[in-house]
């Protein structure tokens, strides 16, 4: 990195910026109750708090959302008459998974060949230290230049769209000139990146039932009808031969024009088996970021272990759909569960229900917002030129910004880079990636003021 005050401050804050991390990463903010304590996303939430206090933050609150969780607020004031920038991360984390397939504990972070590992290390805790670093090296380096709020979510992973819903609520709450979403990524690791696009996705449950309850698979088995066959086979008529996702009445033909994901390069991000094929037609980026993709994210039936000679009685399974730019997020849901309530064999009974949703984004990378962004990325990363590029997961918020505040440029930014490995065991972040867009975010917000 080329030398700037900027730039050295930043470096020297690295440090802090570890053990700050180390203690938010700690929490164990998973924002589903039912699996881990509330107290634990309170207390990442007052971390989060006393740390706006400590920058100076004005209005400093724990917002009650109407999911039952909490985002945190503050108000940092700048030169009068300056523009206002909003600054976007959240606090709550995907569960860790399998937590023996860790390498080392998932809450606590652990230094290991040049990257930090722990749950939320990259998505998103990691973005509130790149907010807080940006802001301590502008404030070490002749103040900040712009009105900066921050909100800080505590249930994105979950897709109950609390702070969306609060900030209808509160219209006044979010306006800014410009909103840097911190919870996107670099291409990858070192190739500075801003996101053009985000997919939207909805969530439904699917329930089969076929009896009134099991029975004995040798005396009934061959006539009486499986809930959980039935459930398979529903599963599989939402992808084609090759892979592709088929929804009855949902495009999957849409084209990604612009950067583009060689074919090499995703099989290892995604560290796809040798000899086992993807998924799908068209380009990579076709399928990540311009089409519908399904996942099955759960099935409940008997596991291996225990399970008796039975007739399953009743099934029922999870599914997630991804939805592209240019597809609204409530007409899919209404053509998955009509898809699934067509195919669904045997007539047996079959129920669905939506319990999340969230819209697809595309940002206009064409503004001034975006000149100052690239001017910044350009010093932060000597040699590399700002790209953008889709991205295949969804920030519901973004949408809800988007339509309470058309005018407002909204950029995202983020330490999401493949290696990261985001929602998977062993998730991590580079400190040289959060180093580098903290300095970015830092004279972005100079370039932006001057704009």
């Amino acid at each position: 990195m080329s030398s700037n005050p900027v730039a050295e401050t930043v470096a020297s804050l690295m440090p802090r910026a570890k053990a700050e991390l180390t203690e938010l990463v700690a929490f164990k903010s998973v924002a589903d109750f039912d699996q881990y304590p509330r107290s634990e996303s309170e207390g990442a939430a007052n971390w989060i708090a006393d740390a706006l206090r400590a920058e100076g933050f004005e209005d400093v609150a724990l917002l009650d959302t109407p999911d039952g969780t909490q985002s945190v607020y503050g108000h940092l004031r700048g030169p009068e008459g300056a523009k206002t920038v909003l600054l976007y991360a959240h606090y709550d984390v995907q569960p860790p998974l399998d937590e023996a397939a860790w390498a080392s504990p998932p809450f606590d972070l652990v230094e290991r060949d040049g990257r930090w590992y722990g749950r939320g290390s990259a998505d998103c805790k990691g973005g509130v230290v790149m907010h807080l670093l940006a802001l301590r090296a502008l404030k070490a380096n002749g103040g900040v230049p712009v009105h900066v709020k921050m909100i800080v979510e505590g249930s994105e992973e979950q897709g109950t769209g609390g702070l969306e819903r609060y900030a209808e609520q509160h219209p006044e709450l979010l306006t800014a000139d410009t909103i840097v979403i911190g919870d996107a990524g670099n291409f990858r690791a070192g190739l500075p990146t801003v996101t053009a696009t985000l997919r939207g996705m909805t969530l439904v449950r699917v329930q089969v039932d076929t009896l009134e309850g099991n029975l004995h698979s040798g005396q009934f088995g061959g006539a009486a009808p499986d809930a959980l066959a039935a459930l398979i086979r529903v599963l599989d008529s939402l992808r084609d031969k090759d892979g592709s996702t088929t929804v009855d009445g949902l495009d999957g033909d849409s084209a990604w024009d612009g950067l583009q994901y060689e074919e090499e390069a995703f099989r290892e991000d995604a560290k796809v088996l040798d000899g086992v094929e993807l998924i799908g037609s068209g380009t990579v980026a076709d399928r990540v970021w311009a089409r519908p993709a399904v996942t099955v994210l759960g099935i409940d039936c008997p596991p291996v272990v225990g399970a008796t000679p039975s007739v399953h009685a009743g099934a029922r399974a999870l599914v997630s759909l991804r939805v592209p730019p240019g597809v609204d997020a409530g007409e899919a849901t209404g053509l998955l569960r009509a898809h699934l309530e067509a195919h669904t064999p045997w007539g047996a009974r079959v129920t669905t229900e939506q319990i999340g949703q969230g819209q697809a984004f595309r940002a206009d990378t064409s503004s001034p917002a975006y000149a100052s962004m690239a001017e910044a990325m350009a010093v932060a990363y000597p040699g590399q030129e700002m790209q953008a590029a889709g991205m295949g997961g969804s920030i519901p918020l973004c949408n809800t910004l988007a339509s309470l505040y058309p005018e407002t440029e909204i950029l995202l930014i983020g330490l999401s880079e493949p290696e990261a490995q985001i929602h998977a065991v062993n998730e991590s972040v580079s400190p040289d990636e959060l180093e580098r867009l903290s300095v970015a975010e830092a004279l972005f917000l100079r370039n932006y003021a001057a704009s």
